[in-house]
C-alpha cells in the first residue's frame, strides 16, 4: 500500500450533527436539502457552502458524510446546503443551480468527471472556491479544486485483494451496485490486482433495491459453490450479501467496503469479516472546514496533494473501540 495512505493521526470530533431541515424534490428525485442554522461557534460571518454528492437513495454511508459536513458548518457558522443525485448529469446541473446561486463555496464528488469536470472548472471560473472528495480524486487539482479528501480506490482495492488472497481466496466476486461509476470499477480493479493468482468476477446489482442485491448474489452463490469470497463496496450491500450467502447455502466469506452501525453488528457477530473504513464522517467535515478556511484565512490543506482519509481494516482484533463511535452514526 502507498504509504500515504497510512493514516497518520485521528481528527477531534468537533460537534454534534445538525437536524435535517427540509426536503425538496427535483427532476422526479428526491433532493434532500440541510441548514446548520444560525448558532455558530466561529465569529467569522455566516457563508453558504453547497455540498452535491452522488448518493443514492438509501444509501446510508452519506449520513456519516452528512454528519461530519454539519459539524463542521455548526462549528464555522455555514449555511450547509446539501443536494444529491446519483445521475452524474443531474448531479452537474445541482451544480450549476449552486453557480446560479452565487454561494460562497462548493463540495462536490465526482463519480464521472467527464459529466461533472466542466462545470466544477466553471465553478472556479467564477470565482467559487471548491473541495472536492470521495470519489475524483485523481482529477481533483487538475480541475481547481482547492483540496481533495478521500481514499484512492484502487489502493484501497489493492489492499482488499491482498488481504483475500492472504485468506486463501481463490473464486472473489466484486459487487458492483451502480454502473458508471468509475470509484467503483477502480475498486474492484484494485481487488484483482492485489489479489493476483485469484478469479476475480465483476456481479453488477442494482443497489437501489435491496431484494435485487440480494437475488442476484444468491443466485450467483447457487450457480456457482466454488466461489468462497464476495467483496461488497458499500455497507449495506454487505448486509445483503449476508442474507444471499445463508440462502444460498454458502461457505463464502464476506468482506466490505464501507460501514455503518449494523455493518459494525455483523463484523462483530462474525457474519462479516473485515470492512475497509474510508472515514466519511472526517471526508464531510474537511470538506466544509476547508473552504471555511480558505474563505477567512486563505489557507490550503494538503500542500497541493491529496489528503488520505483511508483505507483503513474493521476487524474483529478492533471492532469494540469502533462500535462506540458507529453507535454515535460517526463511523
Amino acid at each position: 500500500m502507498n504509504r500515504r495512505f497510512t493514516l497518520a493521526g485521528t481528527a477531534v470530533l468537533a460537534a454534534s450533527a445538525l437536524t435535517l431541515t427540509a426536503c425538496s424534490s427535483s427532476g422526479g428525485k428526491q433532493q434532500e436539502q440541510s441548514s446548520s442554522g444560525d448558532a455558530g461557534q466561529a465569529d467569522t460571518p455566516s457563508m453558504t457552502v453547497a455540498m452535491i454528492t452522488h448518493q443514492a437513495p438509501g444509501d446510508t454511508f452519506w449520513d456519516i458524510i452528512r454528519k461530519g459536513a454539519e459539524a463542521a458548518a455548526k462549528k464555522d457558522n455555514v449555511q450547509l446546503e446539501y443536494t444529491n443525485d446519483p445521475d452524474a448529469t443531474k448531479q452537474a446541473q445541482l451544480v450549476q443551480a449552486a453557480i446560479d446561486k452565487k454561494v460562497d463555496g462548493i463540495a462536490v464528488t465526482s463519480p464521472n468527471t467527464g459529466a461533472l469536470g466542466p462545470v466544477i472548472k466553471k465553478a472556479v471560473a467564477a470565482g467559487i472556491p471548491v473541495t472536492m472528495f470521495n470519489t475524483g480524486g485523481p482529477e481533483a487539482m487538475g480541475l481547481g479544486a482547492i483540496g481533495y479528501f478521500g481514499q484512492t480506490e484502487a489502493d484501497a482495492g489493492q489492499a482488499v485483494g491482498k488481504r483475500v488472497a492472504d485468506a486463501g481466496g481463490k473464486n472473489v466476486i466484486c459487487v458492483i451496485q451502480e454502473q458508471g461509476q468509475s470509484q467503483l470499477e477502480a475498486r474492484c480493479d484494485g481487488v484483482a490486482k492485489g489479489a493476483a493468482g485469484a478469479k476475480v468476477e465483476r456481479v453488477y446489482v442494482n443497489g437501489r433495491d435491496d431484494s435485487n442485491v440480494t437475488t442476484t448474489i444468491q443466485a450467483k452463490l447457487t450457480q456457482d459453490k466454488s466461489i468462497d469470497w464476495v467483496v461488497t463496496l458499500g455497507a449495506p450491500f454487505a448486509l445483503d450479501a449476508v442474507k444471499s450467502i445463508a440462502g444460498a447455502g454458502s461457505s463464502a466469506k464476506l468482506g466490505t467496503f464501507d460501514t455503518n452501525k449494523e455493518l459494525v453488528d455483523a463484523v462483530k457477530q462474525g457474519k462479516v469479516q473485515w470492512a475497509v473504513d474510508q472515514q466519511p464522517y472526517l471526508q464531510g467535515y474537511l470538506a466544509v472546514d476547508a473552504l471555511w478556511l480558505f474563505k477567512t484565512n486563505g489557507n490550503t490543506i494538503g500542500g497541493g496533494q491529496n489528503v488520505a482519509t483511508g483505507p483503513a481494516f474493521i476487524d474483529s482484533a478492533n471492532i469494540d473501540k469502533v462500535a462506540q463511535f458507529a453507535a454515535n452514526g460517526t463511523r
